[in-house]
C-alpha cells in the first residue's frame, strides 16, 4: 500500500523538476551565450537540487548550456524556421533570399560578397540541429 503512494509521489516530483527546467519551459532562450540571470529559473532548478541533487545539477547544466537560464537579451537572431524559405528544392541554400531574410529579420545587411567570407557546405547533422525540414 505504501509502494504506490511513494512512487506516485516520487513520479509527481520528478515531473515537476523536469517541467522547471528552463529549457523546458522557454525554448526560445536557447542558444544565449550570457546575459543577466532568470530568478525563476534559478529557483525551480534549486528546488531541483532540494530533492535530489543530480537531477538539480542536470537541470543548471542543461540550462547554462543552452542558455535558458538567462533572460533574453532584447537582441534576436533569425529563428531557423524563417530559414526555410532560403533553401532551394535540391538542398542548396539561395544566398539572394537567405540575405533578403537576414536583414528583413534583424534590419542588418550582410555582405555575402565580402572577401573574408567563408561558406562551408550544409551537412543532413547541421540541418537536423537546426529542426529544418529538407523539401524534397
Amino acid at each position: 500500500m505504501l509502494k504506490p503512494v511513494v512512487a506516485s509521489t516520487l513520479s509527481a516530483l520528478l515531473i515537476f523538476e523536469l517541467s522547471g527546467c528552463g529549457t523546458v519551459i522557454y525554448p526560445d532562450r536557447r542558444g544565449q551565450a550570457s546575459g543577466r540571470i532568470d530568478p525563476t529559473v534559478v529557483i525551480m532548478n534549486g528546488i531541483g537540487l532540494l530533492f535530489w541533487v543530480i537531477p538539480g545539477l542536470v537541470a543548471f547544466a542543461v540550462d547554462f548550456a543552452t542558455g535558458a537560464i538567462y533572460f533574453p537579451s532584447g537582441r534576436y537572431a533569425v529563428a531557423p524556421e524563417a530559414l526555410q524559405r532560403a533553401i532551394k528544392d535540391n538542398g542548396e541554400i539561395d544566398t539572394v533570399q537567405l540575405q533578403q531574410i537576414i536583414e528583413q529579420q534583424t534590419g542588418h545587411s550582410i555582405p555575402f560578397d565580402h572577401p573574408n567570407l567563408q561558406q562551408q557546405p550544409s551537412s543532413p547533422e547541421l540541418i537536423s540541429q537546426l529542426n529544418i525540414l529538407p523539401r524534397a
